[in-house]
This record gives C-alpha cells, structure tokens and sequence, in this order.
C-alpha cells in the first residue's frame, strides 16, 4: 500500500522581500484584493458620485416617474459623469504615483501619500469651510497651518456632508418648477369640480413636456459637471 503523504502533494507558502521600500508579490496581492473590497467604499467617500447620484434621483422624483428611468440607468449614469469629472485627478495620480511607483521609483508608503494628494485637492475645493472646520474641531489636534494639511480624517467626512448639502440645494432648484405645475394643476381641478382626479395623473405629461422643451438633461449635466469645477 501506498504512503498516503507520497500522495498529497507538498504545499508551500512562502512571502519573500521584494525589491527596497517594495513588498513581496503575495502581500501585493493581498493589497490589491483588499483595495478592490473598498472600492464601492471609495467610489463614494472620494468622488463626486454621492452629489451626482443624489441630484439625479431628486429629479426623478421631481418629475412623478418613480422607476423611470431606472436605477440600473441612474447609477450608470452617475457612475460614468464621476468618472468623467474625476479625468483629470485620475491622470494625475496615474502620472504623479503609479507611474513612479510601477517603475521602482517609490516605496509602497511614497506612492499612496502622492496619490492621495490630487485626491486632497479635489476634495478641498468642494468642501465647505465651516464644514472642514468642525471636523477639524472635532479632532482636537492643532489648527492646521494651510489646507493641505488637514488630516485625511477630517477632511473626508467633511467633504461628504458639503456635497450633500451640494446636491440636496441642487435638488430643491429642480423641484421648485415642477412642484408650481403641480399646485397649478391641483387648483384647475378644483376649480373645475374634479377633486376626485389625482393632480399628479394630469400634471405628468406637462412635466415631461416641459423637461423637454427646456432640453432638460443637457442643462441638468452641464451644471452638474461645472459644479465641479
């Protein structure tokens, strides 16, 4: 009879040193799954996404069709303008940490402190100060001496309730027009005796008809893109 441990084969795990201020190929990957786990997470703290997705389901509402379009194209769409607005912070790190890094040019710790600070940047530049200054309080550190230096700690939930401020002052733009058609709408029918019709029955084609004449989906990109600039 056979040795039974001539039959299973040896397994060995072995994690060996990379190249100088580089890690070893499996912890690399061990990062790499790590970092694609936190990517949904990212997407949102980081980006423009929340402000984009938010404005674009208050117009839905706004309109009365309550799954058109659908969330599958809203998400979509969301995901492709974010991506689209992020362009140019994308390059930056692609240029000023991948790049560099991939070419043995930065350690592990160098690549991510670059390619943070396009990120920092953005997120300044959207960030309310009254808002980055209660986190910035809340932290109980000393007050930084330029924006830059602002703790990524305060700096990311700060960048997250200024956009939802953002997209929620976006959002009562879009609603104040369809919100008067509809009371428009409510007082013809009761005026008329027709108390029992829903408004919203009669006003919904109006509303379409309306976003249309005012092409609304190109006026409602474009601001949401120069938002971001």
């Amino acid at each position: 009879m056979n040795d039974p441990s001539s039959i299973i084969p040896a397994v060995s795990l072995q994690i060996g040193s990379g190249a100088a201020g580089h890690s070893s190929g499996s912890l690399q990957i061990v990062a790499l799954l790590t970092l694609l786990s936190l990517a949904p997470t990212i997407l949102i703290m980081l980006t423009g996404f929340v402000r984009i997705v938010i404005v674009l389901s208050f117009l839905r509402q706004a309109v009365g069709t309550q799954q058109m379009p659908p969330n599958q194209v809203v998400v979509s769409l969301a995901l492709f303008l974010t991506f689209f607005v992020m362009t140019p912070t994308l390059k930056e790190i692609h240029t000023t940490a991948l790049q560099p890094y991939l070419a043995n040019e930065m350690t592990d710790v160098q690549a991510a402190t670059k390619a943070y600070e396009p990120l920092s940047r953005f997120m300044l530049r959207q960030t309310r100060e009254k808002d980055l200054a209660l986190f910035v309080g809340a932290t109980g550190g000393p007050r930084p001496d330029s924006p830059e230096d602002v703790a990524p700690q305060a700096l990311v939930p700060a960048f997250m309730i200024s956009e939802l401020k953002t997209a929620f002052e976006m959002g009562f733009v879009i609603y104040v027009p369809f919100l008067v058609l509809d009371m428009v709408v409510a007082s013809v029918l009761t005026s008329m005796g027709m108390m029992m019709l829903p408004p919203v029955l009669i006003s919904l084609p109006f509303k379409l008809m309306l976003f249309v004449l005012v092409d609304g989906w190109n006026v409602l990109i474009g601001s949401l893109v120069q938002s971001f600039r």
